[in-house]
């Protein structure tokens, strides 16, 4: 079984203006002891993806630890440590029979029933949400709470990711109703390394 830092930091692409500013934040949040990153890219090409996840890779120290959101054959091409699935994408096993068997493959659930089934399969940990309000989705699934959070720890035994409007205000909670690590995208953008040091302190 895999051991998840506290806090699981996702780097969203439209949320900055190139390569680079994507590379200076991740060096940021490394700085602030981020180890565990997720890369997510929803709106240019593949051409595009590689070129930026193959910089993150070249500039980061090989301790941390890179995910790709959705794509698993960029995951491969890009020297990644995983890829990380939806209910949308490329099914579980599909991503494990392209990343193989030592890769990390998360994979995202919203309710109870979805929850179940993922943690049927080869799944290294799964990720439950969106856990409060979010703006990161164009039409993100309803809401579950911390009520959803603490279902979900019921229902796996695996390492559980919530997700979803988590900031340093309302983190710990998420912790003590069972998630193992919090995803953050939007309260890590100001300031990468500051607010990664005060999720730390927060989440210790």
């Amino acid at each position: 079984m895999i051991s998840l830092p506290r806090l699981y930091a996702i780097l969203d692409a439209s949320s900055f203006g190139d390569c680079a500013t994507i590379c200076r934040s991740a060096l940021e949040l490394v700085a602030g002891g981020v180890t565990l990153l997720q890369y997510r890219n929803k709106t240019e090409n593949a051409r595009q993806m590689l070129e930026q996840a193959r910089e993150l890779r070249r500039r980061l120290p090989g301790s941390v630890k890179l995910i790709m959101n959705d794509r698993a054959d960029l995951c491969l091409a890009a020297g990644f440590d995983g890829v990380h699935v939806g209910q949308e994408d490329l099914s579980p096993e599909g991503a494990r029979a392209v990343i193989g068997n030592n890769l990390w493959l998360g994979v995202s659930a919203h309710n109870p029933q979805q929850l179940a089934e993922a943690d049927q399969t080869t799944a290294n940990y799964l990720a439950i949400g969106p856990v409060f309000p979010t703006g990161s989705k164009a039409n993100p699934d309803p809401v579950i709470g911390l009520d959803g959070v603490r279902q979900a720890r019921g229902l796996t035994r695996k390492p559980l990711v919530a997700i979803g409007g988590i900031t340093r205000e309302n983190c710990r909670p998420v912790i003590e109703a069972g998630a193992d690590a919090v995803a953050v995208i939007s309260d890590l953008i100001r300031e990468p390394r500051k607010s990664a040091e005060e999720f730390f302190r927060i989440l210790r």
